[in-house]
C-alpha cells in the first residue's frame, strides 16, 4: 500500500492515512474484502507510532469503510455504494463551497459559475 506522509501539511498525520485509504477505496485500488496491513506493520513501513494507525483504522472503521475481525486484522468492508457515495458528495460540497465563496468574492455571478462549472466538467 503505496501511502505518503507529509510533516508540512496541517493535516494529522493519522487523518492523511485516513483519507488515502478511503481514496484508494473510492477508486476500486482496494477492493471488498481485501485485508490490509496489520497496524504495528504500517506504524513501521510509515515510520510512525502504532497509535497513530490504531486511530486511523477507527476512523475508517467507524465510517465504514473497513471492518476488524479480532486475531485476524482488518479488511475493506464490501462496497457499501451509499457511504461511498455519501463520502463523494461531502468532498465536492466542500470543494464547490470554496469555490462559491471565491466567486462571490470576486463578484463573479452564479451564471459565470454554472459555465465554469460546465466547461471544467467537460473539459474530461
Amino acid at each position: 500500500m503505496n501511502i505518503i506522509i507529509s510533516n508540512s501539511g496541517n493535516l494529522p498525520i493519522y487523518e492523511q492515512i485516513t483519507n488515502q485509504i478511503k481514496d484508494m477505496i473510492m477508486r476500486g485500488e482496494l477492493r471488498g474484502g481485501e485485508a490490509l496491513p496489520s497496524m504495528r506493520a504500517l506504524a513501521k513501513d510509515l515510520h510512525i507510532s502504532v497509535i497513530t494507525t490504531k486511530r486511523a483504522y477507527e476512523e475508517l472503521e467507524r465510517s465504514g469503510f473497513i471492518h476488524t475481525v479480532v486475531g485476524r486484522g482488518s479488511f475493506v468492508s464490501d462496497a457499501n455504494t451509499e457511504v461511498m457515495k455519501e463520502e463523494q458528495y461531502r468532498k465536492i460540497e466542500e470543494t464547490l463551497t470554496e469555490g462559491v465563496r471565491l466567486a462571490k468574492q470576486s463578484g463573479i455571478s452564479c451564471e459565470e459559475l454554472e459555465e465554469i462549472l460546465r466547461m471544467v466538467y467537460e473539459e474530461d
